[in-house]
C-alpha cells in the first residue's frame, strides 16, 4: 500500500471527511499553496523540530516562519532545534523531505500549531510529496494530532 493509500485509509478510519489534490510539483510551502490556490497565510506547513523530549512538529502558516524560541517556551523545552534531512528521511521514510504531514502515522508526536492555523475552519497541508495536498476540517486534525496552540509565528514574511 502507497503511503498515500495508508494515509487516506487512516482518515477515513478515523471519520475524517477530507479533500486530496494533485498540482504541478512546488518545493516550498509558499510554492504550494499558490499551486493549490490557496492564500499562502491559509496553507500550513509543517516544521519538524528535536528536543529533549524527542521529535515534534511545529505547524505555521506557509507564508511565515517558526520562532522555535516561543515553541520551546509554550512546549516547556530546555532545548529544541530543526530536524535535519537524514532524520527527516527516517521519521518519514514514505515521504519526499519538506513534504510531511503535519501528523506521524507511526508515532505519536508533539505538535504545536500557530494560533493563525488553528483559527481556521480548515487547514490544508502537504502530504507526502511535492504534489499531494489535502485539506480537512481543522477540528479533525485538532481531534487527530492534539496539538498545543499558540503564537509562534514570526510574523514578518506574511507581505513579503
Amino acid at each position: 500500500m502507497t503511503f498515500l493509500a495508508k494515509w487516506f485509509d487512516y482518515l477515513t478510519k478515523n471519520g475524517v471527511r477530507y479533500s486530496h489534490s494533485v498540482h504541478r510539483e512546488a518545493q516550498t510551502a509558499r510554492q504550494t499553496a499558490q499551486a493549490e490556490f490557496v492564500p499562502a497565510h491559509e496553507f500550513a506547513k509543517t516544521v519538524t523540530f528535536f528536543s529533549e523530549r524527542g521529535f515534534g512538529a511545529a505547524v505555521v502558516p506557509a507564508d511565515e516562519c517558526v520562532d522555535l524560541m516561543e515553541a520551546a517556551r509554550r512546549l516547556n523545552l530546555a532545548y529544541i532545534r530543526l530536524a535535519n534531512e537524514q532524520e527527516l528521511s527516517e521519521l518519514f521514510p514514505d515521504c519526499e523531505v519538506g513534504a510531511m504531514p503535519p501528523i506521524n502515522m507511526r508515532y505519536e508526536m508533539p505538535v504545536i500549531v500557530d494560533e493563525a492555523v488553528a483559527n481556521n475552519p480548515y487547514i490544508a497541508f502537504t502530504v507526502g510529496t511535492h504534489r499531494d495536498a489535502v485539506r480537512m476540517k481543522y477540528e479533525d486534525f485538532r481531534r487527530l494530532a492534539k496539538p498545543v496552540s499558540g503564537e509562534i509565528a514570526i510574523h514578518k514574511l506574511a507581505h513579503a
